[in-house]
């Protein structure tokens, strides 16, 4: 290792892709790029095909955004840095996830065979794609009868969002499909198999997402209990050589190298999960620090020394984020985007005029207005479930609440009322792993929300913990390059890797004792909705997700 080598690390996220080009030696951030998916997220429609509409919950995407980001995003960014790309010694990547991709035996997906085009299920099947919810439902049904010891370590719950709930679901609905497919692959594996010609499962996200634990995934008598004809899903589409975050899955292959404009032959890292990849680059290893990644869903990830079974997590990892450590995971389905949704939707005209006027966006706009009342000002409190619950109900049929509006109410109100809600959402989840005996004493924030002052103090006031900021704006990014340096052998290991590289910003917001008061009546309303809506007092919102999907069913039936 010199002063002039570097890594790359490639962030893959839910709307882009981000290359960031960090030197070896101090970790220093030289250039970034960033790659927009051409298809984004696929809700509607298929691509190219507005006659085959998706029924409600469904998100896909499409495979060769992923390509286009490795052949624009990385050569942009060595072009910024200025560096030869013969000094680049390493490439590492993150990825959403649960985002399953169907494909042959050689890795080419499914959807992009003219014969399985026009077929849903041949497509990416996006982390928040929760059209699986049924298929959950069973499963967790099924092995809490049978006393499954794995279910444990996901908190008794698996998601709708996981990879054998996504998989049963094309197996129920799509067949042919199914039979068609050889690999169900993670996007975070299929990735590096482009890079470097090798498919290797990733430690993170086989044990959260594969429900693979002490070596084994669930059995084959389990799955043929599911159905008859499940039994060999996973010894027939997932099973594959596990390596350990950090490793070397291979070397960049002659394809992939006149993609990125890098060096033929340099180590390719184990693929990873951008939250948990985060935590080393915020120097967050250690026992009661949890990193939260606030974008457009939040996770909420931790390592610990100790294993607990924390209700609601969505799962619980031997080295699942570093070596030697257990690995927590829990999470918030919708953050970034429940904000992102009432800006759109639910903010009037004059709001969008009145922030144009005063040259800032509707969110900042909304932000100042709302930073000027006091705590419970608005009279409102709300449930965060527009996407569904993660942690800790893991129940994506349930929606979301803005309860004590009035016509005295004001866009801010609800704005402020939302990001309120989030974070007693945090707050469920820290109580839930505090009270199993896993403790949280510092909240270390990285993604883009971390830049919005006002939320970040409302966190730290209703959780009563120190905010800690990850150095980077790319915080993912920057730990799949760490990783990348450990896999090109700059490193002994990620520790050494993130003391060298990593950079935190300590306690930059801490709770007021007397905001925190008020947040702490606030919040007891919040449980009592909680509790009523999401733990079986009132099953309204699954009865009006039953309507809604009744009638979209009929309307297409109809046309």
């Amino acid at each position: 290792m010199t002063s002039t080598s570097y890594v790359v690390g490639v962030d893959f996220g839910t709307l882009s892709g981000r290359a960031l080009v960090v030197a070896v030696e101090d970790g220093t951030e030289i250039a970034s790029a960033e790659s927009a998916y051409a298809h984004g997220v696929v809700t509607d429609t298929l691509p190219g095909q507005p006659g085959r509409r998706l029924p409600a919950d469904w998100a896909l995407q499409v495979p060769s955004d992923y390509v286009d980001v490795l052949r624009t995003a990385v050569p942009e960014a060595i072009r910024r840095a200025g560096i030869a790309p013969s000094d680049v010694i390493g490439i590492g990547t993150d990825f959403t996830a649960c985002t399953m991709i169907p494909t042959t035996a050689d890795g080419t997906p499914l959807c992009e065979l003219p014969a399985y085009s026009d077929r849903p299920h041949a497509y990416v099947k996006l982390w928040k794609h929760h059209a699986a919810q049924g298929q959950a439902d069973r499963i967790n049904a099924l092995a809490a009868e049978r006393g499954e010891p794995w279910l444990r370590r996901y908190g008794g719950l698996l998601s709708s969002e996981w990879e054998l709930a996504k998989g049963l679901q094309l197996f129920e609905e799509d067949p042919e499909l199914y039979a068609a497919m050889d690999r169900w692959v993670e996007a975070s594996d299929w990735i590096v198999w482009q890079l470097c010609g090798t498919y290797v499962r990733n430690a993170s996200a086989t044990g959260y997402k594969a429900v693979y634990q002490d070596g084994r995934y669930p059995d084959a008598d389990f799955l043929t209990a599911l159905h008859p004809s499940f039994g060999d899903f996973v010894n027939a589409h997932i099973a594959q050589p596990v390596a350990q975050l950090g490793e070397c899955a291979g070397t960049l292959t002659a394809e992939a190298a006149a993609w990125t404009g890098l060096p033929e032959g340099i180590p390719v890292a184990v693929g990873n999960i951008d939250a948990h990849v985060t935590a080393p680059a915020a120097q967050a290893v250690d026992d009661g620090q949890m990193v939260a990644i606030m974008g457009t869903s939040t996770c909420h990830v931790m390592s610990s020394s100790v294993l607990r079974e924390v209700p609601g997590m969505c799962g619980v990892v031997d080295g699942g984020i570093v070596a030697g450590r257990w690995g927590y995971e829990a999470g918030q389905s919708g953050v970034g985007d429940i904000f992102a949704w009432f800006v759109e939707h639910g903010a009037p005209p004059y709001v969008h005029t009145d922030a144009a006027a005063a040259g800032r966006t509707v969110h900042e706009h909304l932000t100042t207005l709302a930073a000027d009342q006091a705590v419970g000002e608005h009279g409102l409190v709300a449930l965060d479930w527009h996407n569904g619950n993660r942690s800790v109900l893991v129940d994506h049929g349930l929606s979301g609440v803005v309860l004590g509006q009035t016509l005295a109410t004001r866009p801010e109100d609800v704005y402020r009322a939302l990001i309120e809600a989030t974070a007693f959402g945090t707050r469920t989840i820290i109580e839930a792993f505090v009270d199993s005996g896993v403790p949280v004493d510092e909240l270390v924030v990285a993604g883009g929300l971390a830049r919005n002052d006002l939320l970040m103090q409302i966190y730290s006031d209703v959780t009563r913990l120190p905010l800690s900021v990850v150095g980077s704006a790319q915080g993912p990014a920057l730990g799949a390059a760490l990783h990348a340096a450990v896999a090109a052998g700059a490193y002994a290991d990620i520790r050494a890797a993130a003391k060298a590289m990593g950079s935190v910003r300590k306690a930059v917001y801490v709770p007021d004792e007397e905001r925190a008061l008020t947040y702490d009546r606030l919040y007891a309303e919040y449980v009592a909705l909680h509790d009523h809506f999401g733990r079986g007092g009132n099953e309204v919102m699954h009865r009006l997700r039953a309507l809604r999907d009744e009638a979209s069913r009929n309307r297409e039936e109809a046309r």
